[in-house]
């Protein structure tokens, strides 16, 4: 007969079981947390930081508040995105709200809103930053960006407030009575303010962008095609205002009485180019050298320059010549300092840039131009952070002209040699130094084209004159482009070294009105005898406009460098 079994409690085994089963539910509780707090929301985040402490533009780099983060590239994102972009800086966007939002990116090339995919690219001519769109891991396709703009912490660098001139916010509010417009005021990273303090910081932006916009098209624009314009505002500077204007360009001083002459800005046809401002330029050259470097017509461009920029000086004696004389024909080499800025504005004499020397043939010692050997004069040239070149003025002269028993290479004197072949030969020579001294990480070169002269009746030692004319030429009239000018773009294209040609010879055809005449001297030392001067030019007059184009270069060139 089977026995039966008896049913006893075992607390041991009761216990096993309880924990068992408390652990579970502890664990399963945890765990549903856990998967509820980690996963990412519609809604949440995204910053992406534009890391810029040197001069190379990093990766971006995008962080999410759970804390990860990550690279992209601006091909990986086809997500349309919205941007919620705060300007972080410490002037000119300290005040703008983190939550507002860009209603479109406006690309100010084509003037389309990028409503779709937006595209990151950095734009080296013209500052542009555009947004990209990026597919972020967990992020559905309308995300929030907060775009940190930062300006660099490096105060020597450029100033980057051309960096946000790319964007156009597009605003519901009408605009104010005055527009305030900040720009990089120069190579020390000061900002200038243009008007009232007291916009809002898109509207800022917003302005900045139109200043772009104007600034490419004046790239984009042919200056050397355009008209004279009577402007009332001008001359920018006085005979009284400036000390460095010597008497063969002193027209005021030596009694011409009719001042129109000073009062025609150029104005290209399809562009606007900016009036010369000396605060912004003597920043742009601060602790630096500015150096023109060629004949008597590179000295009038010169004198020119200094009287400019002493419309930011309050005391004159803030400026002095280095080697304390008096500017004179009789002098080729000064160099003049403003003190407050640590900057030099310099000129050397060269009449070819080349050597000029002498030779015997036969039993004779005659003159000779050596179109192979760099002018003497060459080594005060380097170190210089600018260099404005010129040469054209005394190729027209007899010898030069003639080129008979006057040019040499090495040993030979050229019993007969063209002047453009001399010419050319002599500027290869030229491009030769520079590409080997001249380091354009440093220095920015410049030639500029030859200078019209207008003698009518005969040259300049045989009756020519221009004494009558009063107003510039019809801007109508047919301009023959001279072959010295042809010759320089064609070795220049062939140099390592970057040179801008600064092309003013159309521009200045116009002006037969606005040369020294008889003016070049005081009364009673008149030209009567030795000739009229229709060469030169007077002071305020035509060379004040070159140099309103080689500051809108200038210009340019900060931009395009702080972009690099």
């Amino acid at each position: 007969m089977e026995r039966q079994r008896s049913f006893s409690f075992k607390p041991t085994r009761f216990l096993v079981f309880t924990f068992t089963i408390s652990s579970s539910v502890i664990f399963l509780t945890f765990f549903s947390i856990w998967v509820i707090t980690s996963t990412p929301s519609v809604h949440q985040e995204t910053h992406v930081q534009f890391n810029k402490p040197s001069l190379g533009l990093k990766p971006l780099t995008v962080q999410t508040l759970t804390g990860f983060s990550r690279n992209f590239s601006a091909s990986e994102g086809r997500n349309s995105i919205l941007i919620d972009t705060h300007f972080n800086g410490p002037e000119i966007f300290s005040g703008a709200s983190k939550n507002s939002r860009f209603e479109g990116l406006q690309n100010e090339e084509s003037g389309s809103e990028l409503s779709g995919d937006a595209k990151i690219e950095s734009d080296s001519m013209n500052g542009n930053l555009t947004g990209g769109s990026a597919n972020v891991s967990g992020v559905e396709n309308s995300i929030l960006i907060d775009t940190l703009f930062r300006r660099f912490e490096n105060t020597s660098g450029f100033a980057n407030a051309s960096v946000f001139q790319g964007f156009q916010r597009k605003e519901n509010k009408s605009k104010g009575s005055e527009d305030e417009i900040y720009m990089g005021d120069g190579i020390n990273g000061n900002l200038t303010k243009a008007q009232d303090a007291s916009d809002s910081p898109s509207k800022k932006i917003e302005l900045a962008s139109s200043e772009r916009v104007k600034e490419k098209s004046e790239r984009t624009c042919d200056v050397t095609k355009g008209k004279w314009i009577f402007d009332e505002s001008y001359p920018l500077y006085t005979n009284g205002s400036c000390p460095f204007i010597d008497e063969g360009f002193n027209c005021e001083g030596n009694g011409r009485l009719d001042k129109e002459y000073m009062k025609w800005r150029w104005q290209p046809q399809d562009c606007d180019i900016p009036r010369f401002n000396a605060t912004k330029m003597l920043n742009s050259i601060r602790g630096k050298r500015l150096v023109f470097v060629g004949d008597s017509i590179n000295r009038n461009q010169w004198e020119s320059m200094l009287c400019l920029l002493m419309g930011a000086i309050k005391d004159p004696k803030r400026v002095y010549e280095t080697h304390g004389r008096r500017i004179t024909k009789e002098k080729g080499n000064y160099s003049f300092k403003f003190v407050d800025y640590q900057c030099t504005v310099e000129y050397y004499v060269t009449h070819f840039l080349v050597h000029e020397s002498k030779a015997r043939i036969g039993k004779k010692r005659v003159q000779t131009l050596r179109i192979d050997t760099i002018d003497r004069g060459s080594s005060r040239w380097r170190g210089a952070d600018i260099l404005v070149f010129n040469t054209a003025h005394w190729w027209t002269h007899y010898k030069t002209r003639a080129g008979i028993n006057y040019y040499q290479e090495g040993d030979q004197v050229h019993p007969r040699l063209d002047v453009s072949a001399a010419f050319r030969r002599a500027l290869i020579t030229w491009a030769s130094w520079v590409d080997k001294y001249i380091n354009p990480r440093k220095t920015q070169v410049f030639f500029r084209s030859s200078a019209p002269s207008h003698f009518r009746g005969g040259q300049w030692n045989s009756g020519g004159h221009c004494k009558e004319a009063t107003r510039p030429l019809n801007e109508t009239l047919s301009i023959n482009y001279p072959e010295k000018n042809i010759i320089a773009e064609e070795v220049i294209r062939q140099m390592r070294t970057p040179v801008t040609f600064l092309n003013i010879t159309s521009l200045s055809e116009y002006r037969i009105d606005a040369h020294p005449s008889v003016y070049g001297r005081k009364f009673g030392k008149s030209y009567t005898s030795s000739g009229q001067d229709c060469s030169h030019w007077c002071l305020p007059g035509v060379p004040d406009s070159w140099n309103e184009l080689l500051y809108l270069n200038l210009q340019f060139k900060r931009r395009e460098s702080f972009l690099a």
